[in-house]
């Protein structure tokens, strides 16, 4: 099932439908997590090995470890965690190489492999929490929840034996309870609005796509092509190259690709889908490690499908790690127009080391570096909270909302294939720069994100209106739909319903996004996700600079071979 792209993040997610990137979240239950995928697989016994350069001290450095272990396990007065004060100590070691550097329990492990995954077992649905009550916004159409009988709208009492309501779960936490293997049952315990006893619905979990590449569009002059790629995962290859095929027999003369939010995952597939777009055997990234056996270069080889056609690509500072080798390619050799704002800036390699426990060592191996030689790697910082909060700091000294204050590494400078300067120091940064509205993505606008406002208000209004936009068509729809100023107002009391402040002030400060977005999932309700997304982009200002971009060729063509 497709999902809609967010804005601004939030905490409510689901991942018992596929949701590449869930609307009003980005993953956020560990992006930096997501973000230390690394592109190989060591599977090692795990031996201690002392190193090669420092034999000596790393294995006393291992005993004094072992020892102290031992010590506090035998003789502390109180009762230990041994093991979760091995994870702590693991955790902070790895904290002091790099951000990237990290232990994954097996448990976690599971969740950053499904990340990676094109299918899932699960239920079909798709849900949301509001006052800490789990309600279905989408089931899958012909999926296992459907067929089952289980609607939209509907809240979750119980699943199986264990109550999920007023349970104070996380995302994670219930998505575990409805998830389970392949053709085994649980029972959904749901209520729904007009019926006054909980009603009941055995559900048959069964494998479910989980697409990475949300389907393709040929916009309204019916000559560019828009694709949006939210993750790097194990199909997006082969569904990219499927969505292409698809916009290119409607008549696509050109291609937005849209990055934007796309965390990375796996290396190979951004570079083959590089190699679709750059001709000949040029390069397309290489990385540069401790010694030979990590530096590797990847060079175009195949005759790609979109070589000359004109292409524009949407990123955002949430694009990281093999989004921007897929863009610092493009870039570099005046492949295309980069459009929005600077990219995250994570360009370590992380080399996957199975251990004895089921857990993983994801550790930093190499750096990646585009064609012509930048570093994507932006600086770590004081610590590990000031990496975290860095995007948080782009937006503090204005950099979101305005070129001039996007800092410039003057002495790392290099040139693209055509001469054009670009510059390394962190991150991608675009040749056509969009502001982000920082003042209608208020805090309060992200705080009704966050706490589901905005879908429950879409969903009640939906049950309240059935009727009347069955009749419209979707394109009617989009066209004349509006909320009133009353309905806005009965926005901002849901909003006190969830606990937060009366803010009428700044309810219409950010009217604008709250009633697009309202919008945006009534169209979904009523239509279903293809219209929603037409919503979605009708404000979309990102793209329509993108589109603008592409059908200029003149202005496309003089940019990228000036000189």
């Amino acid at each position: 099932m497709a999902a809609l792209p967010p804005v601004l993040p939030s905490s409510q997610h689901s991942a018992t439908a596929p949701r590449p990137r869930p609307f009003g979240a980005r993953w956020r239950w560990s992006l930096l997590l997501v973000l230390a995928f690394g592109s190989g697989l060591l599977v090692a016994s795990n031996p201690f090995r002392p190193s090669s350069e420092n034999p000596a001290g790393t294995a006393r450095a291992y005993l004094r470890f072992k020892e102290i272990l031992s010590y506090v396990d035998r003789d502390y007065v109180d009762s230990t965690d041994t093991e979760g004060l091995t994870d702590y100590a693991v955790a902070r070691m790895l904290e002091k190489l790099d951000p990237h550097s990290v232990y994954l329990p097996a448990n976690e492990r599971e969740k950053a492999d499904a990340f990676l995954r094109s299918s899932f077992e699960g239920v079909g649905l798709d849900f949301y929490f509001f006052r800490d009550t789990a309600t279905v916004s989408v089931t899958l159409r012909g999926g296992p929840a459907e067929e089952a009988g289980v609607r939209l709208g509907d809240q979750l009492l119980r699943v199986g034996p264990k109550a999920v309501a007023g349970a104070h779960l996380t995302n994670s936490q219930l998505t575990a309870l409805l998830r389970g293997a392949r053709s085994s049952a649980v029972v959904l315990t749901v209520s729904r609005p007009g019926q006054p006893e909980p009603l009941s619905f055995t559900v048959m979990r069964r494998r479910l796509p989980n697409p990475s590449v949300e389907p393709g569009a040929v916009l309204a002059d019916q000559q560019t092509g828009y694709l949006k790629i939210n993750r790097f995962a194990s199909s997006t290859y082969d569904e990219f190259k499927a969505e292409l095929d698809g916009l290119r027999r409607q008549g696509m003369t050109r291609l937005v690709l849209d990055l934007r939010g796309n965390p990375g995952g796996y290396l190979d597939r951004a570079t083959r889908m590089a190699d679709e777009f750059v001709a000949g055997s040029r390069k397309l990234v290489y990385t540069d490690g401790k010694g030979e056996q990590y530096d590797t270069q990847t060079y175009a080889h195949v005759p790609g499908d979109w070589e000359q056609g004109p292409l524009v690509v949407l990123v955002d500072e949430n694009s990281a790690s093999a989004a921007e080798v897929l863009a610092g390619a493009l870039q570099d050799h005046d492949r295309a127009l980069l459009v929005g704002r600077r990219t995250f800036g994570k360009g370590l390699v992380q080399q996957p080391i199975a251990l004895q426990d089921g857990g993983e060592l994801r550790l930093t191996i190499a750096r990646y570096y585009t064609p012509a030689g930048r570093c994507i790697q932006k600086p770590y910082g004081a610590d590990a909270a000031s990496y975290q909060h860095e995007l948080a700091e782009r937006q503090r000294r204005g950099e979101l909302s305005s070129a001039d204050s996007m800092p410039v590494a003057k002495d790392l400078r290099f040139l693209t294939d055509h001469g054009r300067a670009v510059y390394g120091g962190g991150g991608i940064v675009p040749d056509v720069f969009v502001a982000r509205d920082t003042v209608l993505n208020s805090s309060y606008f992200t705080h009704l994100c966050r706490r589901s406002v905005l879908r429950a208000y879409a969903l009640a209004y939906y049950q309240h209106h059935k009727a009347t936009l069955a009749a419209l068509a979707p394109e009617q729809y989009q066209a004349t739909f509006r909320l009133s100023d009353a309905e806005l107002v009965a926005v901002g009391r849901l909003g006190q319903l969830a606990g937060l402040p009366p803010g009428s002030t700044a309810l219409r400060r950010c009217a604008p996004l709250v009633q697009h977005y309202i919008k945006v999932y009534i169209a979904q309700s009523a239509y279903g996700p293809e219209a929603a997304r037409l919503v979605l982009r009708e404000d979309d200002a990102e793209l329509q600079q993108a589109m603008q971009a592409v059908k200029d060729n003149t202005a496309l063509v003089a940019l990228l071979h000036q000189s």
